[in-house]
């Protein structure tokens, strides 16, 4: 009898616990929660011990002016370079860019022409360069990310 009345409530618990469960995630998009168009890629970075200063130096050379470019042209709203001081270490620098919109991450010929107009091959050939003989040796993409913030109503 103690059994049956044990499995009952049991029963009971998780009856109402599968209930509520849905009742709580009743919300509805654009009615109590609106996404932002604006999108954000963060990207965590590994640099070598030692290498930090090395690294920024290069990236104000290469990835700052290229995000300068394609900020003057409205390709990206922002960008921001962040040390991490502590943590797991498994990543100690992330780099964030800010696009309009997720349309602004498409492959679009003219948008490219118009970047490259800004930027110049000769910048482009000097980063892809910077990047295979100093950055492939003192720093290890842990991964990118992008962001949409949902703004509660």
């Amino acid at each position: 009898m103690r059994i049956s009345k044990t499995l009952g409530v049991g029963l009971a618990v998780a009856a109402a616990v599968a209930t509520a469960t849905p009742a709580a995630a009743q919300l509805r998009e654009w009615v109590d929660y609106t996404p932002q168009k604006t999108v954000i890629e963060l990207t965590y970075v590994k640099v070598d011990e030692g290498q930090l200063n090395t690294y920024l130096e290069g990236l104000k050379q290469t990835w700052v002016k290229a995000n300068e470019a394609a900020k003057s042209i409205g390709q990206i709203s922002d960008y921001g370079i962040y040390v991490v001081p502590y943590g797991s270490n498994e990543v100690n620098l992330v780099l964030r860019i800010n696009y309009p919109s997720m349309a602004s991450l498409d492959a679009d010929k003219a948008e490219y022409d118009k970047f490259m107009a800004a930027w110049g091959a000769a910048n482009q050939e000097a980063s892809n360069r910077t990047v295979i003989e100093l950055y492939n040796k003192i720093r290890k993409i842990k991964g990118t990310y992008i962001l949409r913030e949902l703004k509660m109503n």
